[in-house]
């Protein structure tokens, strides 16, 4: 009976595997996408200052879209920097633990500590952004940028992209842990 339920449990795992695929996959194309918006606002923000600067010449739309640049860039970046573990960790302690309990600290943390935070995310926007959209905002400045509400789209979005971040991390893990996945290396053991 063990090997039979060890069976279902790899296949199951395979899938949740497939499904996890897809996911890295996902966020990849996203992340990739979206780093080059880096570029443009490094560009767009170069402009700025040498059309001010030297021609004494400035426009309010063009300081706004410097700004969304940036900030897509961080919001639609922020599950790859997660995926890719590029996030600043206070790791004095995760970094010497053994693969297996960095796997568990990865799991749990996902679950009970990332997950949640997204759902409030999406719920807390939700209203805030369905208003955004309702009312068509645009810049509260004069000559600004007229689709605030695209803006504001990006928050809920950010949310599902590191919930589907977590979803992964959480299958890869727990097939670590299940020897269906190599482990990572480890640090020092404790």
């Amino acid at each position: 009976m063990s090997t039979c339920l060890s069976s279902i449990i790899r296949a199951l795992m395979g899938l949740l595997l497939k499904i996890a695929g897809y996911i890295d996959a996902l966020i990849d194309w996203v992340g990739r996408s979206v780093s080059w918006l880096t570029l443009l606002t490094v560009i767009i923000a170069f402009a700025v200052v040498v059309m001010r600067d030297l021609f004494g010449f400035g426009r309010i739309w063009i300081q706004e879209s410097y700004v969304w640049t940036h900030a897509m860039v961080f919001m639609l970046g922020a599950a790859w920097t997660l995926k890719t573990e590029g996030h600043v960790r206070v790791d004095v302690v995760y970094r010497k633990l053994a693969a297996r309990r960095k796997c568990w600290v990865d799991l749990l943390g996902s679950m009970f500590l990332l997950i949640p935070t997204c759902v409030l995310i999406i719920w807390a926007s939700a209203s805030y952004v369905n208003s955004s959209i309702l009312l068509w905002e645009g810049s509260r400045e004069t000559g600004g940028l007229p689709g605030v509400f695209i803006l504001k789209t990006v928050i809920p979005l950010m949310a599902v992209l590191l919930l589907l971040q977590a979803i992964s991390i959480i299958i890869h893990n727990a097939a670590r842990l299940q020897g269906v996945e190599p482990m990572p290396e480890s640090g020092e053991e404790l």
